[in-house]
């Protein structure tokens, strides 16, 4: 049940970025390809993500965190990727520019809703 909490979570970020930032289009209609986006931005946020922060996290330190921007826009990038070449649909980003933008307005979405629906632990 979690996961599904947390797949709609991030699938409502993915639909704040498309409808706010002119370089994230969706490539079908209706809600599919957010979906399949947010599952994308799910498998690349377990698996990748921890990987490149931990390689990141010189640059990251010598920054002050602001490289933590970069590696959750690449993240998001990655994503895209996935959705598209292997799901099948998902969302297309037209820039890096896009996607450090796309990439904040989820972490905002995504917080904000977290903190509305709670969290199981204490």
């Amino acid at each position: 049940m979690k996961f599904i909490a947390s797949w709609i979570v991030s699938a409502l970020g993915v639909a704040a970025a498309v409808w706010l930032v002119p370089g994230i289009q969706p490539t079908g209609e209706g809600f599919g390809p957010i979906l399949l986006m947010a599952l994308a931005l799910a498998f690349v946020n377990a698996f990748i993500k921890p990987v490149a922060k931990f390689l990141g996290a010189p640059i990251t330190f010598l920054t002050l965190g602001i490289f933590l921007l970069v590696i959750n826009a690449f993240m998001l990038e990655i994503a895209s990727w996935l959705s598209i070449n292997v799901l099948g649909g998902g969302v297309v980003i037209s820039s890096f520019g896009s996607a450090a933008v796309g990439s904040i307005i989820i972490s905002i979405v995504s917080m904000f809703a977290s903190g509305f629906l709670g969290d199981d632990k204490k």
